[in-house]
């Protein structure tokens, strides 16, 4: 199916959120142990405050940082771009591609509620998107 919604791509996902107040170190600890490449930075009430990606950590390393003492509102993208589960695939994939980041958070009525990663579309939607970015970069 190339036109998923979103909420279709993300139903019953747990999305991995922590405080603002949590370090580096205990961020990096839970990606690990889901395997997957970002947290949710989000309040008690799940207002989505910032998003923590691995390659937030590798800057944050990079510039000598102690991932247990840094916590993740000193190194995440605050007010990342979101968007809502009745989104198309194509427009997630639009997103992503403009902004350069792999993950997008799923906001509904104000509240995270989930997140979509690059690799969560199948083959049809990535081809669709890049047939339409072939155009694009012709008409130009």
């Amino acid at each position: 199916m190339t036109n998923r919604y979103i909420s279709d791509i993300v139903q019953n996902q747990d999305p991995l959120m922590m405080p603002p107040d949590a370090s580096v170190a205990q961020a990096c600890e839970r990606m690990c142990e889901r395997h997957v490449g970002a947290v949710l930075v989000a309040d008690r009430a799940h207002h989505l405050l910032g998003i923590f990606t691995g390659r937030d950590a590798v800057r944050m390393l990079g510039k000598g940082g102690d991932a247990s003492r840094t916590r993740l509102d000193a190194v995440m993208t605050a007010g990342p771009v979101t968007i809502g589960p009745d989104a198309h695939a194509i427009d997630a994939l639009r997103l992503m591609s403009d902004g350069g980041f792999r993950h997008l958070p799923i906001v509904d009525q104000g509240e995270v509620t989930a997140i979509v990663a690059r690799s969560d579309f199948e083959g049809l939607e990535l081809d669709r998107f890049e047939e339409e970015k072939a155009l694009w970069e012709r008409i130009a």
